[in-house]
């Protein structure tokens, strides 16, 4: 039997003892948790969890191992991951590596063996908060010490943004579309690829006039981590753009379109992470099962007199889940429909956009 060799010590002084794989570096970070039942490399790469460790609610995590296609994006930012079992012999024929190998590699902390039902419940009753992963040795007192003096991070879209415009091609394009990377999934980009867009990834504080430069037909505002009042250069981008190009935008970038727009964001309770949450589409009466994955939402109260109309909302708690305004050909989804390892009942809003870039005349109209 192995010997538990790690801990993880909540902001409330709480303590759960268990084995560690992946770094043995200490890590504070916001502690959520997510329902996914598979996903977890997808989960590990998305740059959204910039800053935060995550308690995955399904128990048996590691069996499949890591690949060498499933990531999301190209540097991992995830500080820890929490789970109940963690299996270090995948059996997949696609996996390359090991869930711990790869984690130690991004200096990214792993516990097991500890009781995910309990902590979950924690997290959904007290909300989110602040957690370490340190070595069992270490002094509980200490240990929350830090974590009162570490506070919350900001700005994580800095950390997670791209430094240099790149580019993904696809053949025979019928459009253009820019997108700002505020923590971008590449199954993003590939959907747009698989549409018929060519996708230039921008840097998130790239300038109104270089982007109108580039000459798109369509103006793309990424997923990403944090509160998206942060992200100031962006909101200030969608309302130069707001009628000279389509926008689009998913998670953090429905909600920086609210804020452009004037409405108002919040920090929930604790969140939406998951492959299973209903959504009912209110254009099409349609429930729709989608994939989430945010902290941060739009008080639907505060589209009022705003320009923007609610199009999806929450089944179980009423959070407003999509915005449009077809007079300047904008909408924004705050769940995930280009989820790789989720539901596909979405996939149809990158078709709409799509659609959208069509009847504002993009150059390459057809």
């Amino acid at each position: 039997m192995i010997t538990k060799d790690r801990k993880l010590v909540l902001e409330n002084g709480m303590v759960f003892e268990g084995i560690g794989f992946g770094s043995k570096k200490d890590v504070i970070a916001e502690i959520v948790f997510n329902t996914s039942m598979v996903g977890y490399q997808e989960i590990l790469s998305d740059s959204s969890y910039c800053g935060q460790m995550v308690c995955m609610t399904y128990p048996l995590i590691g069996n499949y191992g890591i690949n060498d296609d499933d990531y999301e994006s190209k540097s991992i930012k995830m500080s820890g991951m929490i789970v109940r079992e963690y299996n270090d012999l995948p059996s997949n024929f696609r996996a390359t590596k090991t869930l711990s190998d790869v984690m130690d590699e991004a200096n990214v902390a792993g516990i097991s063996d500890i009781d995910t039902r309990k902590l979950t419940r924690i997290i959904r009753d007290s909300g989110s908060q602040l957690a370490m992963i340190c070595d069992i040795s270490k002094d509980t007192n200490e240990a929350i010490k830090e974590i009162k003096e570490r506070g919350f991070i900001h700005n994580q879209v800095d950390l997670v943004s791209t430094k240099k415009v790149w580019f993904a091609r696809t053949p025979y394009p019928r459009y253009t579309v820019v997108a700002v990377d505020c923590g971008i999934k590449l199954n993003i980009v590939r959907k747009f690829n698989q549409y018929g867009c060519d996708v230039i990834v921008v840097p998130y504080n790239y300038s109104y006039e270089d982007i109108m430069e580039l000459n798109p037909d369509g103006l793309f505002i990424s997923n990403g981590p944090g509160d998206p009042e942060d992200v100031t250069e962006v909101i200030e981008l969608v309302k130069k753009c707001k009628g000279k190009l389509p926008i689009f935008g998913i998670c953090l970038g429905h909600q920086i379109i609210g804020l452009a727009y004037g409405a108002k964001t919040y920090k929930m309770k604790f969140g939406h992470r998951g492959g299973n949450h209903p959504v009912k589409n209110l254009i099409s009466g349609k429930i729709e099962i989608t994939s989430q994955n945010h902290s941060f939402a739009i008080d639907k109260e505060s589209l009022k007199g705003t320009g923007l109309e609610m199009t999806h909302q929450n089944v179980i708690d009423g959070e407003l889940e999509g915005t449009r305004d077809l007079e300047n050909s904008v909408v924004s989804i705050q769940y995930h429909p280009e989820s790789a390892a989720g539901p596909e009942d979405s996939e149809y809003l990158f078709k709409q956009y799509i659609d959208l870039m069509k009847k504002f005349g993009g150059k390459k109209n057809a």
